[in-house]
This record gives C-alpha cells, structure tokens and sequence, in this order.
C-alpha cells in the first residue's frame, strides 16, 4: 500500500514547543470516540460503548465515522484520522478513547495533524492496535497516554480504579498485581457482621478484631509475577503490543528507546512468533537501550501442534531478556486481560523487577 510523503506541517511538533501535560478529567467531562482501526458495528454495540463513558462520569461525543465500513476497517485511512484530529482540534473534548483494536491504526499514522495535536494535549486511552498510536505519540506528540482497555472493552475494578487515579486524581501511584485473596474466618457468634466491610480493591479484606485470624486462599496463577532479572530501574514507559511494535520498526512513528521501561503484552501468537518478534527488537538495537522491561500477559500463547515440546514463552523471556543486565520481570497485569491495569505511556516511572511492582514518578495529566 502506498502512502503520501508526510508534509512539513504534519512531520512533528513545533520546532521549539514543549507541550503541557493534558488536562486532569473531571465528572461530566466530554470525551470523544474514535475507530482508527476496525469499525463498530453500532446500534446495541455503541450503545454499550457510550453506557462504558457514562459509567466512569464521561460525556461521550461519537466520531463521525466510528461506524463506517471501509473493508474491516472504520472508513477510510483518511476518515478514520480525521475523526482523530477532529478531537484534538475540538476544545470541547477533553480526553480521547479508541473504540476498538484488530488492525488499522498504523495506517492512519501519516495522516494525523501532528502539529495540532502535539498544541493540544489530551489523553489518549486504548491497548492492541492502539500501541500505532502510543508509539507514535511518543515519537511526535510528546505528553503521556493511557495503555488500557478500549472504551469497547469491559471496564472493571481494576482498569476503572487506575484510570481514575491517573486521569482524574493526577496521582502517581504504585501498581502490583492483586495479592492472595484474604478471606476472613467465620464469624464467632453473635458477632456483627456489619462490623467491618471490604478494604481498597485489590487487596484484602478488612477484618474485624473480633473474629479469627484470616486465611489466605490459592494464587490466581494470572496474578503472579516472576523476576527474569532482579533490580530497580527508572525510565519513560513505552510499548504495548509486542506484534505492533515490531511491525514499526525502521519506520519515523517509533520513540527513542535509550533508558526508557519497555512495556509488551502479546495475544494469540505461537512461541516461535514470540521468539522472532523479540529477536528483531534485539536485532533493531531497542533491547540493548532500555533500562529495564515489564513483560504482562501473553494470553493464548501457545502452538497448536500436538506434543508440542519447544521453548515456553517465559522461556523464551529469559533467553531475551537476561543477558540484557538491565531488571526485568514478566505476569504484570497488563494486555488482552480482563481487568488489566492502565500505565501511562510516555511517563517516567520506577520498576522493581523481583517486587513485580510499577510505580509512577510523575502525573500524567495537569
């Protein structure tokens, strides 16, 4: 597919500019809805869609084209980018949600008014296909956006209680997957059970002096994280989808890697695509620059030749990632899971690769 030489005005931001922080959200706030990858099917769906922002105290303002056909995709190449900069240009949004991942959004990349965005700072929220545009912000826009469920996607505990502290609260907090579930023992009699309810979620479950000790209950193996590497490292997160970024590599939308926490999650991929998907970021020199990884979830991970008895993914993992000399960890939270956590990419934080914990160094939003 050919695309259009990138003009001047679209190349970058402002030479000189250093663009704000986007602004902190507020309850009824309005937020826009884009589809720079594949298109909602509207009706019921869109609705859902829309009932997603109300619940987290949103107005949203649909794009024009989010339900467009155009193939597999929301319109055209061009459509779909205008949709996006509509928003950015529209003083009246004040965040930005992609609708949908599947494949697209690198497409657009050339379109985009980079220049307006870049003046015009506002959170951009999606995960999958979206990773084109955290990428590519990074590389152009310069202020953070949110790796995290598409306004498509289910919004539960965990993705809602991190997008709040990030977009509304500015907070920085630390991020770890939830713990062992805590489980009060049964209550003596006459005891109130009113006496005490649940703590802050994920964590346990507050119990009252009066009662017996609690108890822990069985690891969610999806909960647990493993160190490839030990140690405590800082840098600007960046990644996302480990199959989108590699296809980005050797193209002008891909941000400078050196110190910077890389970020990956992947779905549906075969070990062997794993390995070669990582070996070319090590080939591409993007491995060697970093100062510490967070590998999430691979989530149906696997070939599907029977008896199959090559590498694992975490495997895999540690051939790429421990001789780099530089914390790494694997299972965070993060990717095509159900209730994943929101990491602001582009901003700084701190990882502590045996702990399995991200904390942020800096809000993302003003």
């Amino acid at each position: 597919m050919a695309l259009p030489t990138v003009g001047a005005a679209q190349a970058g931001a402002a030479p000189g500019a250093k663009p704000g922080k986007p602004p902190r959200l507020r309850p009824g706030d309005v937020v826009g809805l884009v589809a720079p990858a594949m298109f909602s099917d509207g009706g019921a769906e869109l609705d859902a869609i829309k009932a997603n922002m109300t619940a987290l105290g949103l107005v949203p303002k649909v794009g024009p084209h989010v339900t467009a056909r155009y193939g597999y995709l929301a319109g055209s190449d061009r459509n779909r980018a205008d949709d996006l900069n509509r928003m950015y240009a529209d003083p009246a949004v004040r965040a930005v949600f992609a609708v949908h991942g599947g494949w697209g959004s690198a497409r657009i990349l050339p379109f985009l008014d980079w220049t307006t965005i870049a003046a015009n700072p506002k959170l951009l929220i999606g995960f999958s296909d979206i990773t084109a545009l955290h990428l590519a912000f990074a590389a152009k826009a310069g202020f953070a956006t949110i790796h995290g469920p598409n306004a498509g996607n289910g919004w539960q505990p965990i993705s809602t209680g991190s997008f709040t502290s990030l977009a509304f609260a500015g907070d920085t907090p630390l991020f770890r997957n939830p713990s062992p579930v805590i489980l009060p023992a049964p209550l003596p009699a006459g005891a109130n059970p009113e006496a005490a309810g649940p703590g802050p979620y994920p964590g346990p479950v507050a119990a009252p002096a009066t009662i017996q000790a609690p108890v822990a209950a069985p690891v969610d193996p999806r909960w647990r994280t493993m160190a490839i590497r030990p140690g405590i490292a800082q840098g600007r997160l960046i990644g996302g989808n480990l199959a989108v970024l590699a296809a980005l590599i050797g193209s002008s939308w891909m941000p400078d890697f050196t110190g910077a926490i890389l970020v990956l999650e992947e779905t549906g991929e075969a070990e062997y695509r794993i390995d070669r998907m990582l070996t070319q970021l090590g080939h591409a020199g993007i491995l060697g620059k970093v100062a510490g990884i967070v590998f999430g979830q691979c989530t149906r991970c696997t070939g599907s030749a029977t008896g199959y008895s090559g590498f694992t993914v975490p495997q895999l993992l540690h051939h790429h990632f421990g001789p780099l000399g530089v914390p790494a960890f694997y299972g965070a939270n993060i990717g095509h899971v159900a209730n994943q956590l929101c990491l602001p990419m582009g901003a700084r934080a701190e990882i502590d690769a045996a702990a399995g914990t991200i904390r942020i160094l800096e809000p993302v939003v003003a």
